[in-house]
């Protein structure tokens, strides 16, 4: 079963409350998101660090070939 947007921003949210999150169904089909975290917590965090706490917050859902979220682009930074 497929993950939503919206799923997908409450997992984020459980871990990083104060972020701006964007969510993006990059090709229509409930399968393919791209998200953008922009969070304080990244700062002094080099990208691979950042990307790890993201995927850590999705509690496992792309682990797997039955991951409910099956693919992800993923940017991260600490905000300007």
């Amino acid at each position: 079963m497929a993950i939503g947007a919206q799923e997908i921003e409450d997992l984020l949210r459980e871990s990083f409350p104060q972020a701006d999150i964007t969510i993006t169904d990059l090709a229509g089909d409930g399968n393919h998101y791209a998200a953008e975290v922009i969070d304080e917590s990244f700062r002094g965090k080099n990208r691979v660090q950042q990307q790890r706490a993201v995927y850590a917050a999705l509690k496992g859902k792309m682990e797997g070939s039955q991951g409910e979220l099956h693919a992800l682009a993923l940017t991260t930074k600490a905000p300007d």
